[in-house]
Formats: structure tokens, sequence, C-alpha cells
């Protein structure tokens, strides 16, 4: 439980220095991230449990990655992170999951993600801001890559690459857990301002 409370005032400390940075009034960041100004309030005040879809909205808005949003300050030059050692950012109801391992430091960060999708689970993303880059490794299993609508099979061994500002998202596909390796590589600078 402490360690719950520790990271949620981590995310809130971390989300009002960000969004005074981009020089953004609590009803501006919601107004663009598409999140309520209560919720705002009390994530800021370290109060609720933000799900992964606002964490992704609020720190595309505010031109940062999930985990500077979420990590305390970096400890050494090289950082070891074991998969079992963090927390999932989304489960599905069929066990798939996502958990966020680690984001490089740098004017143009990359997150690196574990993703394990069920047969049949799908996660949809909203777009992210424009810049955005991912791609999807998968290392055992198939998958299927929705992209503006379009389905794309990308099977163990394969990677793919695709603008993130689009509507995407993963679905398992197959009778076997999908395993994969994502990457999302941020655009360097703040989010746009439109």
């Amino acid at each position: 439980m402490a360690e719950t409370e520790a990271a949620l005032r981590t995310l809130a400390h971390n989300v009002r220095a960000a969004r005074t940075r981009a020089g953004l009034s609590l009803d501006e960041l919601g107004r663009r991230a598409q999140v309520s100004k209560g919720a705002l309030v009390g994530l800021e005040k370290a109060q609720g449990n933000p799900n992964f879809a606002t964490l992704v909205r609020l720190a595309d808005t505010l031109g940062v990655s999930v985990s500077a949003l979420m990590e305390g300050k970096a400890e050494g030059r090289v950082r070891v992170v074991s998969a079992d050692a963090l927390v999932p950012l989304w489960t599905g109801a069929q066990g798939s999951e996502a958990r966020l391992m680690l984001t490089t430091s740098g004017p143009a960060p990359v997150e690196v993600w574990r993703w394990k999708l069920a047969p049949g689970e799908e996660y949809p993303s909203h777009p992210h801001q424009a810049g955005v880059v991912e791609t999807v490794s998968v290392t055992s299993g198939r998958m299927t890559l929705i992209v503006d609508g379009i389905e794309h099979s990308v099977e163990a061994g394969q990677t793919a690459a695709f603008d993130g500002d689009a509507p995407h998202g993963y679905r398992g596909a197959g009778t076997g857990i999908c395993h994969l390796i994502m990457t999302v590589h941020l655009p360097p600078g703040p989010a746009s301002t439109t």
C-alpha cells in the first residue's frame, strides 16, 4: 500500500511540474487531454487512480513519456529493469497485459514496453501526437496490428513500424499468447499547442 501511495505522489508531482513547464492551466490541460478538471485536481493532489488511457493522453498533451510522469529521479547511468518488478499499466479480461519497462532519456525519448496478448483480446489506442512512431516486435505467437482500420498480421520474428498519430490497436491472434516488445519513439520537444 505504501508503494502505491508513493507512486501516486510521484505521479502527482510529475504531472503538476510538466503542466507548469508547459504553461497550461488545469482547464487547458483537461481540454487538450480530454480529461475532466476534477480528475486532474485529484491527480495533482495524489488522489484517485488514473487509468492507462488517461496517462497516455496526459503524456501526449504534455509532450513527455508515460514513464516521465510515473518515475522518480534516475539513480545512475545504467538501469536494469526486470519485467516482473513492474506493475502492468493495462490488463485485459483474458490475461493480456502491457508493462512499461523504461524510457530512454534525451531530447527524443523512446519508451520500451512488454506486452502479452491473449487470443482475440484487443487493446484500442487513441492516436498519439504527430511525430510519434511505434514499432511492435513479436517474440512469440501472432498478433493483429490495426492501423487506420486496416489489419496487419505480425508473427514471431517479425517487426512492424507505423506512425502513431493514426487510430490503432493490437489484438492477439492464433491459439496461444502473443508476446511482443513495443517501442514508442517520441518526437523531441513539447507537444503542439494547437
